[in-house]
């Protein structure tokens, strides 16, 4: 997984830091490099890290190199798209989706 300069990727061991006590809302990204909508779903993630930068934290968690994480959230499918407020999940969506789209479906939550 390549990290981007708008989408950070995050581990088990930085996840609690990085998602849960984050000040903002964060986007996780559950994804694995043998996923082709998870390469669909790559750029479109990264035109909202920037769009909402200082609204909406991007990051990507790998979850062959960190499984716990996915596990703990009962992430099943590539990518799932999983929403942290304050801790806690308050969102979550399965697959790749345009820009617009996804925008919509975030609106309520950042």
């Amino acid at each position: 997984m390549t990290q981007t300069q708008s989408v950070m990727s995050v581990t088990d061991e930085t996840f609690a830091e990085e998602v849960l006590r984050s000040d903002v809302p964060v986007l996780v990204d559950f994804t694995a490099s043998w996923c082709p909508p998870c390469r669909m779903i790559a750029p479109v993630l990264e035109a909202v890290a920037e769009e909402q930068a200082g609204r909406l934290k991007v990051v990507q968690l790998d979850v062959d190199a960190d499984p716990a994480t996915a596990a703990a959230y009962g992430v099943l499918s590539m990518p799932t798209l999983m929403v942290f407020r304050a801790g806690e999940p308050v969102k979550s969506m399965v697959g790749a989706r345009p820009k617009r789209r996804l925008l919509q479906e975030l609106s309520d939550v950042v």
